[in-house]
């Protein structure tokens, strides 16, 4: 299960989102997900998830790589849904039980929910499987450069946010290793209900902060062993800078916006 997690691996093929500018997918997937909560139509759900496919269909990824990454999060996704379904008032009821009820507003809200999180979720994870670490440390970097008159410390807070992201896959890929390790001495972590589950999941926790924090000082050793001090005076191999194609993205992106703002005046 823990492999299936795609947030923050990289898919290597040769598409027209991946010669993208990164500048111009951390920015789409930034007023995309405004977007998301700018909708309140179903006509504007329909419109983000063509733009989403379409954003799918250009990069090459397989969406079967896609759809197996939604898997870990079906849960969560699942507790969202229906806490939205029961919890919502409404004056059509449709269902009632003590203090549950199920109504069409709580049904209508729920899929919307269920929408945001999808396309959210997928759209997060398409734009780390088409950019590099390197190329969205460097991608943060400018689009927050405006900050440093501030004297906010952009380099340090892209460089984080890039290690978080390159951090998952590794720490999926050692839980994965931890649990077959104990897997191979008895360990039982199929059987039983959700509680069972999640209690046999307990033990897993200790070695793996341990091999987190372990990576964490081989990291660090290894940039002071290369001198890293900073992004003062640093200089790039691959400066960014924009091509036409990234213009033409710019441009179907306000676009879409645009389009997904004017759905709001939808009756449906």
């Amino acid at each position: 299960m823990f492999r299936e997690i795609t947030l923050g691996q990289y898919y290597q093929t040769d598409s027209l989102l991946h010669r993208l500018d990164p500048r111009v997918k951390v920015a789409g997937v930034f007023f995309y997900i405004i977007s998301l909560f700018l909708i309140d139509r179903f006509a504007g759900y329909l419109a983000a998830g063509a733009f989403l496919f379409a954003a799918v269909a250009l990069s090459r990824v397989p969406f079967r790589y896609i759809l197996n990454g939604m898997r870990p999060v079906l849960f969560l996704l699942s507790i969202t849904v229906l806490f939205n379904l029961f919890l919502t008032p409404g004056e059509h009821v449709l269902w009632r039980f003590w203090r549950l009820q199920l109504t069409m507003e709580g049904g209508r809200f729920a899929l919307k929910m269920a929408f945001r999180l999808i396309f959210l979720i997928t759209a997060s994870t398409l734009m780390t499987l088409t950019t590099t670490p390197n190329q969205m440390t460097d991608a943060l970097e400018k689009l927050l450069r405006p900050l440093r008159r501030l004297h906010v410390p952009v380099h340090e807070i892209a460089m984080m946010m890039s290690i978080a992201l390159r951090f998952i896959p590794i720490l999926t890929e050692e839980l994965d290793k931890i649990q077959k390790a104990q897997m191979a001495r008895g360990a039982d972590f199929e059987s039983g209900g959700l509680l069972a589950r999640v209690r046999a999941m307990v033990p897993l926790l200790v070695p793996l902060f341990i091999a987190a924090f372990r990576r964490a000082n081989d990291l660090a050793m290894a940039m002071e062993a290369r001198c890293y001090r900073g992004g003062e005076g640093r200089t790039r191999m691959k400066p960014l800078r924009y091509q036409r194609r990234d213009g033409v993205a710019y441009l179907v992106l306000i676009l879409y916006f645009a389009a997904a703002a004017a759905t709001r005046a939808v009756p449906f």
